[in-house]
């Protein structure tokens, strides 16, 4: 048995958070699907698992016994606890570290990942409610875009796990409507994570959600 089992599926942007920052600790993990799209996370067996009936589920199975974790801010920071690394150094970091994930959360991913729910996977792309998330996560790119301008990292002068966080679904600039010439700080400090040694993208690491012969994206 690996050290650690995620629950998971490659188009969750929240699941890649913690799927990336496995791979890049180096950890003993594995991928344990989940078909979303087949309804599994509203299943009675998955909210025993999850009340909240979402991924990522992070077990870690060097506990006894495993420890169940969920909400991918709290995987983040249990894993960079447990390897010691991408971690805030100071108290000043820590509080920006936290600022910048719980404004992820609130903002960023919040908005992204639900615009793109809307126009990629369930159809309704051009509904008022898609068109006024993707005006909020426009905004969101805009404070990040912003604060990226003049430094390479979110909230240290090195990679941390907020960075991750933020990241989590801007991997995939069209699916969300991204037009990145007008956010031009955002793919450079992609492309920095990207040399990050054991990077790798959602698709490498993760299983579909989605049944094959239903597929969509």
């Amino acid at each position: 048995m690996a050290d650690f089992t995620l629950h998971c599926f490659t188009e969750s942007g929240n699941a890649y958070k913690a799927a990336l920052m496995l791979e890049l600790c180096g950890a003993d993990w594995e991928p344990h699907r989940v078909a979303f799209f087949s309804g599994e996370t509203r299943r009675p067996e998955f909210r025993d698992l999850n009340e909240m009936g979402e991924v990522p589920v992070l077990i870690d199975h060097t506990r006894r016994p495993d420890l169940v974790i969920s909400q991918s801010g709290v995987i983040l920071y249990h894993l960079g606890e447990h390897f010691g690394q991408f971690m805030p150094e100071s108290e000043d970091e820590k509080r920006e570290v936290m600022r910048w994930i719980l404004w992820d959360n609130h903002k960023l991913t919040s908005y992204s990942a639900t615009y793109r729910f809307l126009r990629i996977f369930a159809g309704k792309g051009d509904t008022p409610e898609a068109e006024f998330l993707y005006s909020r996560a426009r905004s969101a790119w805009r404070v990040l875009d912003e604060h990226l301008a003049d430094r390479e990292w979110v909230a240290a002068d090195r990679p941390t796990i907020a960075d991750f966080s933020l990241a989590g679904y801007l991997f995939w600039p069209a699916q969300i409507g991204m037009v990145t010439d007008d956010f031009p700080a955002i793919p450079r400090w992609l492309d920095r994570l990207r040399r990050l040694k054991g990077f790798k993208l959602p698709e490498d690491l993760m299983p579909s959600g989605q049944e094959q012969d239903t597929a969509t994206a």
